[in-house]
């Protein structure tokens, strides 16, 4: 009988460390996301709280996006001598120990010091939530699972903002930010409570597993290890642009007579979209490949912005869900082509340095951004950012041919 019984309790226990290994991952990456663009709402508060010019302002979220960035290997690293769960905790406690901090702020200085926090704290979550998802999940339901794992970034995005905008109506700016940060707090002891016992060893996947997808890979490592980098340029123009076009977009709003509860309404019916474009271009990618999907997406994202900026305030918020879908569309196909490119014991380093590139162009673009805006307008530096994130096409037609077969559509 106990042998009989056996082969019934495992697939169970297995599937229940699956469940709640997700659901960690997952609850960390809806705050960690909520939290990096709630910043957006905030941005126009600081200006006008410390008198800030538009390059300052993108010295702010360079501050917390720039660490973040340049932490995601290290934070990697880490992991693997102290686990990997331990490691996702205490950078979510930092993160919210960001806001505790910032609400507390008398400068610039003591703001930056504190968002440059919150960036060390954020720059655990996608390396590390992403290595232990695929470490749970074998063979094609990893794929499944990170889908997952990927979409309820947005839920974050939908939510904080909303919740900030909310905050920031009905109290001053400072005790606004304390109960963000009480609430990463919480997160925090939510993620350690569903963490399963002995998650901080499995962050690779089984050797069968490995086996099988190192078999799918391309058979010369150059063309794979080029287009890697070629997805890697890719993502770099697509995330520049959606930083520059976000950081902005408050302001551009503001010019149109906004409030900070329009403001924040209109970038959650942007992440509604974005949300929704994740989900249809993962699909698309699939079916149609990912140079049309790119096309398609980025096309949307030009097009939405240059028509965005003499749109009156009630057309432009009905403009976001569509903007949405374009402007986080991409990233979708792109982030699914890199096990493509990537042999299964090198992904989580890839994914780190995927992420590392991605969020340093982020982070690098406001400041820039920023000094095209003093110097020449919002509307000009939004008109730069249009035409630059069609650079990704002719990027992606070159990628295409070192992609496998069903990678291509």
């Amino acid at each position: 009988m106990p042998s009989q019984q056996a082969p019934a309790v495992a697939p169970a226990s297995a599937a229940a460390r699956e469940r709640r290994t997700l659901a960690a991952a997952a609850t960390a990456h809806i705050l960690h996301d909520g939290y990096t663009d709630l910043l957006y709402v905030l941005l126009p508060v600081w200006q006008a709280e410390f008198g800030l010019g538009f390059a300052e302002v993108g010295l702010l979220r360079a501050s917390y996006t720039g660490i973040m960035a340049a932490l995601q290997i290290p934070a990697s690293m880490l992991a693997e001598r102290l686990g990997p769960v331990v490691v996702l905790v205490l950078g979510t406690m930092l993160s919210a120990a960001c806001f505790l901090l910032a609400g507390a702020s008398l400068g610039v200085a003591s703001l930056l010091a504190a968002l440059a926090l919150g960036g060390l704290g954020a720059s655990v979550q996608h390396p590390i939530a992403s290595s232990l998802v695929s470490a749970a999940f074998d063979g094609a339901r990893s794929r499944t699972a990170l889908g997952v794992y990927n979409f309820t970034g947005d839920l974050g995005k939908m939510a904080m903002p909303v919740l900030a905008a909310l905050l920031l109506s009905a109290m001053p700016w400072r005790q606004a930010l304390w109960v963000l940060g009480g609430l990463g707090i919480a997160c925090a002891a939510l993620v350690l409570a569903l963490a399963p016992a002995g998650a901080s060893a499995r962050l690779r996947p089984n050797e069968d597993a490995a086996k099988r997808a190192a078999a799918a890979q391309p058979a010369s490592a150059a063309p794979a290890r080029h287009g890697f980098l070629l997805l890697l340029a890719i993502a770099m123009i697509d995330c520049a642009g959606r930083s520059g076009f976000l950081t902005f977009l408050p302001f551009l709003l503001k010019a149109k007579e906004a409030s900070i509860a329009s403001i924040g309404s209109a970038l959650s019916l942007l992440f509604v979209g974005g949300a929704a474009g994740k989900l249809v271009c993962g699909f698309l990618g699939a079916r149609i490949g990912l140079l049309n999907t790119v096309l398609l997406t980025e096309g949307l994202t030009a097009i939405g912005i240059i028509a965005l900026l003499p749109l009156p305030l009630p057309a432009a918020l009905a403009l976001m869900p569509l903007l949405g879908i374009g402007l986080n569309g991409t990233s979708s196909a792109l982030y699914g082509t890199v096990p493509e490119l990537v042999t299964p014991t090198r992904r989580a380093r890839a994914f780190g340095i995927f992420y590392t590139g991605a969020i340093a162009a982020s982070a690098a673009t406001p400041p820039l951004i920023g000094l095209i805006g003093d110097g020449f307008g919002v509307t000009t530096a939004m008109l730069i950012i249009a035409v630059t994130v069609l650079a990704t096409v002719p990027l992606s037609a070159l990628l295409m041919p070192m992609l496998p077969a069903p990678a291509r559509g």
